[in-house]
Order: C-alpha cells, then structure tokens, then sequence
C-alpha cells in the first residue's frame, strides 16, 4: 500500500448529487394541473421555458445574491447625497430574467386572455422557488397597475414602462428608460398596519403635484423607479406616486436612513426613509388613499400565498431528491416507512396550499367579468394570505428535518428558505388583520358570504367530513357574539374546507380523500408525518417530483 493510500480516511458514497439542472414546471404534477384547471393551461410552452430557467441558472444567482447582501451608498466619492443601493451582479441577472419571462407583467401584458393572472401566478411560483428576494420588487411592479389606473394621465406614461420585459436598472428619468419597477411606502414607526396613525403629510403645489414630508418605517424597495405613497392632506389620507427623480432629472430628497437587518430576504433592500419634501403626484382623489392603494395590496396577498406556496415546494422537492439518494438502516430514506408518511404529508400540504392559490388566481383574474367570482377572491384572498402563510414555516423545517444536518448548512438551500417563511405572513398584514378581513367581508359584503358558500357547496356529497365542517362554518359564522374572539380557528376550518372543495371538485381522489380524512376528520397529529395508515403514501410522493 503507498503512503498516500495510508491516509484515504473515507470515501463519500451515501449522498444526494447536488439537484441541478431540472425543469422547475415539467416536474410539478399539481401545479400544470392546477394552471390548466384554473384556465392558464395556454400559457405552457411559457411556463415549461421559464420552469428550465428556475431550476437552472436561477438556483445558481439565487445563492449568489443571498451571500452577497445589498449595502446603502449613501454619498458618492465626491460627497454627494445619492441614497443608491448597491447590488451584486447576481441581483441585477435575476431581475433581468424575471423581468424578460414576466414575472412583473404577464397578466397585463396578455389581459385579454382569460387566465392571464393564473399563468402569471405560476410564473411568480417558479421565480420564487429559486430566489425570493427579487419577488419583492416585482411583484409591487406588478400590483401597482391597478391603483396608477386612478389617474389616467400617470398611467398613461407610468404603464408601459412598469409593463416593459426589460430591466433597466440605470438611473435616469423615466422617460428616459426602456423599463421601470415599483415599490411602495405605507407603514410608519407609530402605526404599522394602521395606516390611519401615519403623520406623514403632502403639501399641495398645483396641478396634481405635491411635496410631501415625513418618514416611512417600511419602504420597499429602494432601487425602484417609483413608489406609491400614503401621505395626509387636508381631506385626508391620500395615495401619492413619488419618483426617484424630479422631472427635471435631479434626484428627489427621499433620504435612506439605513437597510433593514433582516431575518431573510437577504437578497432583497428595505429600507427606513425620510422624505424631505420629495415631489409627488397624487393618484386618485384626496381622502381615498387607502381606498386606492387597496387595490394593490389585494395583489400582493395574492403573491404571499404564492410565495409561501412556492417555499413549500422547493423545501418539498430538496426533501424527496435527498431522501431517494440518502441510505439509513440498510435502506433509502424514500423507502422507510414513517419517512414515507413525512414526505407524503408534505407533499399533500404543499398540493393543496398551490391548489387555493391557483383558484384564488383564478378569480382575480375573473373579477372585472364575474361579480361572484369579484366577491370569492376578496374573502378568499385574505383566508388563504392567512392560512398559507402559516403553514410555511414549519413545513420547512420539517424539510429540514429531512436532510438532517445537511438542512441547516448553508451550502443548501433549506436555511435561506426558512429564513425566508416567516415573511409573508407578516407582509402586507400579519395573520390578524387577515382575519379581521375575513369578518368584515362576513358582516359586511352577503355577495362574500355567498361566494364562499357557493364554492364550499359545489363539493357538496363528495366527502362526508366535508358536508360536516360546512354545516360547522355555516352556525360559526351566525354566531356573532363571539366571532372575533374565534376568528383565527373559524379562518383556519375555512380555509382548509376550501382545499377540500378544490381538490375534491378537480378529480383528485387520493389526494382529496386523504386530505380530508387527515384535515377535516380528525385522523391527523399536530406535526407533519402523521397521515393515517390507509393513505396513499407511494403515490403522494411520485406525484410531488416524479422520479
């Protein structure tokens, strides 16, 4: 034996190859479904090229903008005032693709075709999955349509840019660029939710033209082109388009204080600003702010319960490809038994939290046809922002579980996906103003309370554990007295009736009677690999990512 063979200590033979190089979409079984189902199915040759893109180049950038965080440039070499973020090349790649596939544009790029937000929708679940900072900034890109639709003479010069595929990050007047992003400023120290508490004002100039004055707590993102901004006025609180740069192209005195230190999102810049009477336009009537910038944050819940549905199928996915490769008491993991009831439990949850996202695409992107469909998603939006969300968390730790140590180092991806779980229930309204919704939409809108009965109804007779928790949700919602107090357990039981309604009415029969045996009767422990022993469990998991 030579001297080097003396000290060959080991060989690695028991571990997973690095998942690379795979088709993000072709390998989603309930994803294609749940986009042909809900109407986006025209949208696959787009889907299938972007779906190479996420689980090829785009796993590669998403570590490398992770490592590489952004950092506030305050002033330049020479002592100018510039508040510009500085991004690693990664950052400005994944924007660029993002940008080009529409992870920002599509639904209004292909508005006249029904569907159009559900293939949208799909595009932003496979964007995530590789990288979940750069959703920030395009998904307010893509929200903000519908609030600048207020004021036509803005939209008329701010649409086509924020609807352009080309990512432009130079600074320069908008006029002057061949794309343009879009963030938004609403929550301050004092107030957080409640926008109302906001002191920030606007002092009017004429004209529609403002200056506005104050501090936002939370502004995403800083690198955008513009935001939209709440701001008081005599009238009230009013909404307000605030561009980086004035148009005469000198910048506009909005000061980043700092760069948020976040628990995740480490790609992504938030920031605290102050604005030293930074021009403005205002966007829609004085008094109506947050009337009118509702209507974007109704989108960006939407992409919450996208994002957090994405999270758990990349967590899944990393789980499954290690657990067919990794060995343990003679056997792979994918073929012992309880690991089977923790993937396939996983796997249900991750099919069933994609399939009320996709259905709740679905009926955005119906509501200016359909006065039902209008009612379903603004109740069903906010149960599922609540609900989807939560679940995220510890479905990826869990996952983590899955791979051991391995998932809590950083040369995987499951710290970078944990890190970022939490985020989306707390974004755009954490899980009691969700519920709150709920309630008000309950008591307030019958057409919402009648929408959501519609769809539970529709499953009615497929499943006795679902006719019973209808009957349930039907004397829970009657029952006033005590309904706010209840509300996080009444949203829940809805929420997961509706998964049941969905997978049942599409057909899936081992998964939706698993579902329901599992969630709605009661035949499930609190943690994840609790499923009763008549599951399917073989077949849950090969559907999850086909081998």
């Amino acid at each position: 034996m030579s001297l080097a063979a003396q000290f060959l200590t080991h060989s690695v033979d028991n571990q997973a190859p690095p998942l690379v190089d795979y088709n993000a979409y072709l390998t989603d079984p309930a994803l294609r479904e749940a986009v042909a189902r809900e109407g986006g199915g025209w949208a696959e040759a787009h889907l299938s090229a972007y779906g190479a893109v996420a689980g090829g180049e785009l796993i590669a950038l998403g570590f490398a903008a992770n490592e590489n965080k952004p950092k506030l440039k305050a002033y330049d070499r020479y002592g100018h005032r510039i508040d510009e973020v500085e991004f690693h090349p990664s950052y400005h790649r994944v924007m660029q693709l993002g940008m080009q596939y529409g992870v920002h544009a599509f639904a209004w790029r292909n508005a006249d075709k029904a569907g159009a937000h559900v293939a949208r929708a799909a595009i932003s679940y496979l964007h995530n999955q590789a990288e979940s900072g750069t959703s920030c900034p395009l998904t307010m890109t893509h929200a903000a349509a519908p609030a600048l639709l207020h004021e036509p003479q803005l939209a008329q010069r701010w649409l086509p840019l924020i609807h352009s595929y080309e990512y432009d990050r130079r600074v320069l007047p908008a006029a002057q660029k061949k794309g343009c992003t879009m963030g938004m400023g609403m929550t301050e120290k004092q107030g957080g939710s409640d926008v109302r508490a906001n002191t920030t004002k606007a002092y009017p100039l004429g004209g529609g033209v403002y200056e506005i004055v104050g501090h936002k707590w939370f502004f995403s993102a800083p690198m955008c082109d513009a935001w939209l901004v709440l701001a008081y006025v005599e009238a009230g609180l009013s909404c307000f388009l605030v561009p980086k740069l004035r148009p005469d192209g000198s910048r506009n005195p909005i000061r980043i204080q700092r760069l948020k230190d976040k628990l995740g999102d480490w790609s992504n810049a938030s920031s605290e600003v102050e604005f030293l009477g930074a021009y403005a336009e205002r966007v829609g009537e004085e008094g109506r702010g947050v009337a009118t910038i509702l209507e974007m944050v109704s989108l960006t819940r939407l992409d919450c319960m996208i994002g957090s549905s994405s999270l758990m199928r990349q967590a899944l996915v990393q789980a499954v490809h290690h657990a067919r490769y990794r060995k343990a008491f003679g056997k792979r993991l994918i073929e012992q038994p309880l690991m089977q009831n923790v993937l396939a439990d996983l796997a249900l949850e991750t099919e069933a939290a994609t399939a009320l996202t996709m259905r709740v695409a679905r009926a955005v992107d119906a509501s200016s046809r359909d006065a039902g469909e209008a009612a379903f998603a603004r109740i069903a939006t906010a149960i599922g922002k609540y609900w989807v969300c939560k679940r995220c968390p510890p479905l990826v730790n869990e996952a983590q579980e899955c791979l051991g140590g391995a998932g809590y180092v950083e040369e995987t991806n499951l710290p970078r996906l944990y890190r970022q779980a939490p985020l989306n229930s707390i974004w755009e309204g954490s899980g009691n103003i969700q519920c709150l919704d709920v309630l008000r939409a309950l008591t307030k809108e019958p057409e919402s309370r009648e929408a959501l009965f519609a769809e539970l109804l529709s499953a009615r007779g497929e499943h006795a554990d679902l006719d019973r928790e209808i009957h349930w949700l039907g004397q829970a919602f009657d029952d006033r007295a005590t309904l706010e107090l209840r509300s996080r357990m009444v949203v829940e039981r809805t929420a997961l009736a509706l998964q049941a309604a969905i997978l049942l009415r599409a057909g899936l029969s081992d998964v939706a009677a698993t579902w329901c045996s599992s969630r709605l009767g009661g035949e499930h422990g609190l943690n994840y690999g609790t499923l009763p022993a008549q599951a399917s469990f073989g077949s849950l998991i090969e559907r999850a990512f086909p081998g």
